[in-house]
Formats: structure tokens, sequence, C-alpha cells
């Protein structure tokens, strides 16, 4: 079931620049620790960036750490992912994902986010980016 709307994905250059959104009706994000992942074909999903539900806290991968930020409108109930001088490695479909809620309040952390895409149930349908010449 799909439970979050991802959206803001598109065709640019390298170095070019997109801004993603990911937004629910069903629950509030403040809640939740949110983590973007991207797939590509033929590779295993790759945490990209998480933010932590009761502080903001972030977290990225090593790939894109200083050209990505991610942030978040509590009023909207949106997040962001902000993606600056875009790689041709970046191309690949981004998902939105938050882990479902369980007695450890581990919903609620980005701990061990980046290897665990599984673990994050919560999810939408993505929103493709491709970067090429």
């Amino acid at each position: 079931q799909v439970q979050f709307v991802e959206s803001g994905g598109g065709s640019v250059q390298p170095g070019g620049t997109l801004r993603l959104s990911c937004e629910t009706s069903q629950f509030a994000l403040r809640a939740y620790a949110i983590a973007w992942f991207r797939q590509a074909p033929g590779r295993e999903p790759e945490g990209v960036s998480c933010i932590r539900s009761y502080d903001g806290t972030t977290y990225y991968a090593d790939s894109v750490k200083d050209r990505f930020s991610v942030s978040r409108d509590l009023d909207k109930n949106t997040v962001y992912l902000q993606m600056s001088n875009l790689r041709p490695g970046a191309t690949g479909t981004y998902v939105c994902t938050a882990r479902t809620k369980s007695p450890d309040r581990l919903f609620r952390h980005c701990r061990l986010w980046g290897t665990q895409f599984d673990g994050f149930g919560i999810r939408g349908q993505g929103t493709q980016v491709t970067v090429s010449s």
C-alpha cells in the first residue's frame, strides 16, 4: 500500500539541480525518521539520506555529502531532498520511506538506515531522476 507520494524528479544534465518532495496525508511525518533510497536497475537499493524524527538530525551517504540536503516542513507534512551538482551515478528511482511503528521506537531513528531498505516498509512509488548529457 503506497503511503507516500514523491514528486520533483526529471531529466537533467550533469551539474544540474533537482528538489524532490515526499508527502503523505495518512500520518504526521514528524513522528517518523524518513529515509530516501535510490533504486537503479540491476543494483541494490542505496540509502541516500535520512532525517531523524524528534530533532531533525540529518544523515547522508558519503557519495552525496555536501551536494544533497534533506529537510522537512512540518506544517506541510512534507520532506524534501535538495540535490545539487548531480552526477550520472545519481540516476535512478528515488523512494521515500519510513519504518513501521514498533515497541522499540526504532521508527523514530535513522539507525542503520543506509543498508536496511527492507526494514523500511512504508514507501511511495518513487520519482525518476535521470542525469545525462
